[in-house]
């Protein structure tokens, strides 16, 4: 199952980075990545403060190359004057655009009477500091700040938990499925249409590799589980 229409907004926004780029240039580096990588679908090239060097998204990942199109490197740049992370300054624009399009049919929102921050939880029923943090939802929900959940199982599609999250998913009241599948307490196992396989494929290109992930609106993306008290003072900055 493909996540493209999570990432065609993505795409859209921006292609205004590319106007600025030399179209020789742009060709070379289009030709060198399709030759490496026939199927790669590049969603955005713009120039960096290094001379010759470009940045390059493919999705929501980035790579660097020069105008030549002959050496690349995947890593962070990173401005020591700024003390930036640029590249991750790019990561959080594409995760938040992607969130953005995000149908609320898919994600288990659990929400305070008047919401004033979302974080965005990729979690695993099995997880432990996924159930601690699910246990702190409710102080985060008293200090206005919603939690949508999205389905990462991490053992992958098929395993336990996928099924378990799937059947959280297709359940009448998904938040108390949810709640009680964190607990430990058998689900249903319903069926139906349900986007964890996306959601799950989506974790990955977004580099997950545990759980809790956990991103601010503006798609930052913080470091796993993060006490309540510590996650509403980086929300509300």
């Amino acid at each position: 199952m493909k996540i493209m229409p999570y990432l065609i907004g993505v795409m859209f926004s921006l292609t205004a980075w590319s106007a600025s780029v030399d179209k020789a240039v742009e060709e070379n580096i289009t030709h060198a990545l399709q030759r490496i990588i026939p199927d790669v679908e590049i969603t955005g090239i713009r120039a960096t403060p290094i001379e010759n060097l470009y940045e390059v998204m493919l999705g929501p990942d980035v790579i660097y190359i020069s105008g030549d199109g002959r050496f690349v490197f995947r890593g962070d740049l990173l401005d020591l004057q700024e003390k930036r992370n640029l590249s991750e300054d790019q990561r959080s624009l594409v995760r938040k655009e992607v969130f953005s399009k995000l149908p609320a049919k898919e994600y288990i929102e659990f929400a305070p009477e008047k919401t004033k921050h979302i974080i965005y939880v990729f979690t695993d029923v099995d997880c432990s500091f996924c159930r601690r943090l699910h246990k702190d939802v409710p102080v985060l929900n008293e200090n206005g700040v919603a939690v949508r959940y999205l389905a990462f199982p991490r053992g992958g599609v098929g395993t336990h938990a996928f099924n378990v999250m799937q059947a959280v998913w297709c359940s009448a009241d998904r938040n108390q499925a949810l709640t009680d599948a964190k607990n430990g307490i058998p689900i249903k196992a319903n069926q139906c249409t349900n986007p964890v396989e996306k959601h799950f494929l989506l974790g990955q290109k977004f580099g997950i590799r545990g759980t809790p992930a956990i991103y601010l609106e503006d798609g930052q993306e913080l470091p796993g589980y993060t006490p309540p008290d510590e996650l509403l003072r980086l929300v509300g900055k």
